[in-house]
């Protein structure tokens, strides 16, 4: 999907743009114990030479663009980190995510990365069993990892993008 696609109901993958951070630190906000703030993704904006945000956007009834869902990558030499992926809990399940992992994959091999790396809490089962769809196989565990609350990371890979 591009930014230009979008059949009805499907969203259109594409950049964030500066009015969107907003959007975007809701959906996190909604997604996560310790979320970025807005500061923190504008500050991802300001550095377009390594990391990236891609939107997913649907229209509404009034034609304006709704951001559904982000994606927040690094590319650093060969590697592409994901940092964050989430999707509105309204469109879940609608393989959102997928889309937005397979553009940032896209954007990721564009830039010359070779592989992707990721950290997952061990108790995100849909984020694990996405991942693991994707490719991604576990390759690490980062013990305590995380806080609000403790929890191990999981640590996946995809070879070969």
């Amino acid at each position: 999907m591009t930014a230009a696609s979008g059949a009805a109901g499907e969203p259109a993958i594409g950049p964030i743009r500066p009015e969107e951070i907003a959007a975007v630190a809701a959906i996190e906000a909604l997604s996560f114990s310790l979320p970025w703030t807005e500061e923190m993704f504008a500050q991802e904006l300001a550095r377009p030479e390594v990391s990236t945000v891609l939107v997913a956007r649907v229209e509404d009834r009034g034609g304006e663009a709704l951001i559904v869902g982000y994606i927040c990558v690094w590319v650093v030499e060969d590697e592409l980190h994901i940092n964050n992926l989430a999707v509105d809990p309204r469109w879940r399940r609608r393989r959102v995510a997928h889309s937005l992992l397979a553009a940032a994959l896209e954007h990721g091999r564009r830039r010359g990365a070779e592989r992707a790396v990721l950290e997952v809490r061990a108790s995100n089962v849909p984020a694990l069993r996405l991942y693991g769809r994707c490719g991604f196989e576990p390759v690490g565990l980062r013990r305590r990892y995380y806080s609000h609350p403790v929890e191990d990371a999981v640590i996946m890979a995809l070879e070969g993008i």
